[in-house]
């Protein structure tokens, strides 16, 4: 008896902790995005973060424009935040992300750029 109630306590503590884990997952990947991305492209994504001003020698790039954003597959969108921006023949500012944030940060990331953009990418 003793035994069955504690598979019970135990079953319901994973029901209750897989129905928080969505809501953690959404709540971990916007930290990672205001930590690692919001310099330079804004909490909102529109990339006018405070590290960027006049003298900054690109633009980084706005997250919202789903024109643009709708050209990069998810895997370039990855690569970038992953190995940098030269990794695309795009600007050095934007740094390799690899010795720092998880595959499964990147992912998420990916994904949250898409609904910034409310739009999917190139061969979605």
């Amino acid at each position: 008896m003793k035994m069955s109630k504690s598979i019970i306590y135990t079953a319901l503590l994973c029901s209750f902790s897989l129905a928080l884990s969505a809501p953690a997952a959404a709540a971990k990947v916007e930290q990672v995005f205001k930590f690692y991305c919001a310099q330079c492209h804004g909490l909102e994504g529109k990339g006018d973060g405070p590290n960027v001003s006049k003298t900054f020698p690109v633009d980084p790039r706005n997250f919202t424009k789903a024109k643009e954003m709708e050209k990069l597959s998810d895997a370039d969108m990855k690569n970038v935040i992953m190995d940098g921006g030269p990794s695309a023949s795009k600007s050095p500012m934007m740094p390799p992300w690899s010795k720092t944030i998880s595959e499964a940060d990147a992912d998420a990331l990916v994904k949250y750029l898409r609904k910034l953009c409310n739009c999917k990418g190139k061969g979605s």
